[in-house]
């Protein structure tokens, strides 16, 4: 056997232990559900969701005040959208390093607006330098986020907590959502390296929200990878 089939069968081999685990977990899950009996008030699923893993917990889990999903790249929007449809209790969400982005968000959004706190964090990155072919479609990124937080957070008026580590997005997004949230008390925008947190702006964030946590701050406390990515365009 040559060295690339032996890394064939190596991936094949990682691939299907991997699937293994993965279905034990969710099995541990359902069983940790139903020990439950209804009273379920909060749950993280770090790496291994999936949108039936997730029907299974909504569909017995009406009590439940606190979901969070971490690196949970295999549920898609439709299938939190359906979950959280059936959690007329559910006050924190957490959607750490997903997929979900967009509309999907902004129908959780119309779906449970009461919603006090809410974790959209991501892998913050800087940009080294700007060369001039690439800079429209770096703008068109940031504005494109810019969108996406002012859709999310204008159908979510009770927020009190709102944290938003190593997001892309500017000074427009923060705008918006001080704007859209009169009574956000804490507020993380660590490693949000796109936002000029000074002047005016730093003035009237001060002003609305008790807690700023500023995009240099310290991550200590931070649970998950604060590694940053080094982007030259």
């Amino acid at each position: 056997m040559n060295t690339e089939d032996l890394s064939v069968d190596v991936l094949r081999t990682f691939i299907a232990n991997r699937s293994i685990k993965l279905e034990r977990l969710g099995r541990m899950m359902c069983h940790a559900v139903d020990l439950s009996q209804g009273g379920l008030v909060e749950i993280i699923i770090e790496r291994f969701g999936t949108d039936s893993l997730l029907t299974y917990i909504a569909d017995r889990s009406s009590n439940l005040r606190r979901l969070g999903l971490v690196k949970c790249d295999q549920i898609t929007g439709m299938g939190l959208f359906s979950a959280v449809m059936k959690l007329p209790l559910l006050e924190e969400l957490e959607l750490s390093y997903c997929k979900i982005k967009g509309l999907n968000l902004e129908a959780i959004g119309y779906a449970r607006p009461h919603l006090k706190t809410l974790k959209l964090n991501c892998h913050g990155y800087r940009l080294l330098a700007r060369s001039e072919p690439n800079a429209v479609n770096i703008a068109k990124t940031m504005l494109d986020t810019d969108y996406q937080i002012r859709d999310i957070v204008k159908r979510m008026h009770e927020l009190r907590h709102l944290q938003l580590f190593g997001h892309r997005l500017t000074d427009i997004g923060l705008n918006a959502i001080l704007d859209g949230c009169p009574h956000l008390e804490h507020l993380d925008l660590r490693q949000c390296f796109n936002i000029n947190l000074v002047g005016d702006l730093e003035k009237r964030c001060l002003e609305k929200v008790k807690v700023v946590r500023r995009p240099n701050d310290s991550t200590a406390d931070y649970p998950y990878d604060t590694s940053v990515l080094d982007l030259t365009f």
